[in-house]
């Protein structure tokens, strides 16, 4: 039975405070999940991490220093995935190995960069950044994951750059974004974002039955 969950998210750069900001914007984004372990009493956690590679190291101790918790790694694909499941495709790009007793359950991907769940609603990102927005920018495509990641920061930054808030910072509007987004858009738009609600949601609510 799942008494803890805890994710660990890149992201966040080195700094304590960029941490802080991006995880107040992932505990918003993911407060359906939040509320799920809440009503189950689960204990509930987000470690944000830097770097990928911080990410995968983290999550590696959390799976020695804390066994009994469900531990999730949740890291950006950056690049299109092309195979089977997550670890593979971490396997083929950063050449990382799924650790002893975990499998695809464990392991989630954002998109090719976080950014393509802001495009996912584009309704909030034109609230946000307001007068001056230029959606034409941004690309049509419905499935954001296989937008490509430069594409993807070039047409963002030019949406962007005329608007009162300027052009599109990662830490100064990325968790303030996150925190408006409408989830189930970014559901619809992203599998793998469905994927990592999907399965959290069942690991938490078949514990508890």
């Amino acid at each position: 039975m799942v008494s803890e969950v805890r994710i660990y998210i890149e992201g966040g750069r080195d700094g304590k405070n960029t941490k802080a900001i991006i995880r107040q914007g992932f505990s918003q984004f993911l407060k359906p999940l939040v509320e799920i372990a809440k009503s189950q009493k689960i204990k509930w956690d987000i470690t944000i991490c830097g770097s990928r590679n911080n990410a995968f190291h983290d999550f590696r101790n959390a799976l020695k220093s804390h066994p009994e918790a469900f531990n999730v790694l949740l890291v950006d694909a950056e690049a299109s995935v092309t195979t089977k499941s997550p670890w593979e495709h971490l396997k083929f790009r950063d050449n990382w190995d799924a650790p002893p007793n975990t499998d695809d359950s464990h392991c989630h991907l954002m998109v090719q960069t976080m950014e393509a769940w802001f495009i996912s609603d584009i309704v909030t990102l034109k609230t946000f950044y307001g007068q001056g927005f230029q959606e034409n920018a941004i690309s049509k495509n419905a499935n954001v994951e296989t937008i490509d990641k430069d594409n993807l920061a070039r047409s963002l930054n030019t949406a962007t750059r005329n608007t009162t808030k300027g052009e599109y910072q990662k830490i100064k509007h990325a968790s303030k974004l996150l925190e408006l987004l409408d989830v189930d858009k970014v559901r619809k738009a992203s599998p793998y974002c469905d994927r990592l609600f999907t399965t959290l949601t069942a690991t938490m609510t078949t514990s508890a039955s």
